[in-house]
């Protein structure tokens, strides 16, 4: 038989926090559970969405990278050990954020951050803002905050992409073009960021990374080999405006490609042993 109970956790200021029950949850749960599952993964920076209790693409991708970063098994489920970890590497304010929801705020759970600088304009259902709508005038908009989170931390760095993001796309530039001239490295990463801002493509780092088929370094594992310096460097210099596949989606190997698909994409260039393709 299966114990419904719920685990709790002592802050460091002494005050118990709720805690997760101990159900397994996974993409497309909803619920309490996946409203404490956002609110601490938005507290340590790996989520930016909405907390508003659905269990969704963006969430499944901010677990997974928690899950890459901590040393756990990466398959986006919150079961036992990856819940554990995360409330020890977080804090989760119930009466807070469940506060905002019931209020409809714009609101974040970053930690460092001063709650009364984490509420918003009414009105949102509980947004982080990111929804692309025009929010009603305010005759005092709330300030602006940077995340500010706690150790272990994301860091902010060029253009909003953190240091878990950009260890991420190192990882895929290494296993996707180790050898590769410099220049394609760097246009490696470019396609990453490229379908980052594409419509057609999820909207994260890990979420273009680890779309299902989308590079064979992550089917073959060797997006878990350790980057060295100069695809790290390749990233930052495709994070700052440099392009070499001049805007293209894709890119293949033709002596290795097994997709008769890629061959019908439009090519636009060819560097080293890849070309890339819109």
């Amino acid at each position: 038989m299966v114990l419904m109970c719920s685990l709790f956790m002592i802050s460091s200021e002494g005050e118990k926090a709720d805690a997760f029950t101990n159900q397994v949850i996974q993409h497309g749960a909803t619920g309490e559970d996946v409203i404490e599952l956002q609110s601490r993964l938005q507290y340590i920076g790996y989520y930016n969405g909405d907390i508003d209790g659905v269990f969704g693409w963006g969430t499944y991708w901010a677990l997974r990278n928690f899950q890459y970063e901590f040393g756990l098994p990466i398959d986006g489920l919150a079961g036992a050990k990856t819940k554990q970890k995360l409330v020890k590497a977080s804090k989760y304010n119930k009466q807070f954020v469940k506060e905002q929801i019931e209020k409809g705020n714009n609101f974040s759970h970053y930690g460092g951050t001063d709650l009364n600088k984490q509420k918003g304009p009414g009105g949102g259902g509980a947004k982080g803002g990111t929804s692309g709508g025009k929010a009603a005038p305010q005759k005092k908009p709330a300030p602006k905050q940077a995340p500010t989170p706690s150790k272990p931390t994301a860091v902010n760095t060029p253009n909003g992409f953190s240091q878990n993001d950009i260890q991420l796309m190192a990882n895929a530039v290494y296993g996707e073009a180790r050898g590769e001239p410099y220049e394609g490295q760097v246009a490696v990463a470019a396609v990453i960021l490229n379908r980052i801002d594409s419509s057609a493509f999820p909207n994260t780092a890990a979420g273009v990374i680890f779309e299902p088929g989308a590079f064979t370094a992550v089917a073959d594992g060797q997006i878990w080999l350790t980057p060295n310096e100069q695809a790290k460097e390749a990233v930052l210099d495709a994070i700052n405006g440099w392009d070499p596949s001049s805007s293209a989606l894709y890119y293949f190997n033709p002596v290795t490609a097994t997709s008769k698909w890629i061959w019908s994409r439009p090519q636009i260039k060819k560097i080293g042993k890849h070309i890339f393709c819109s």
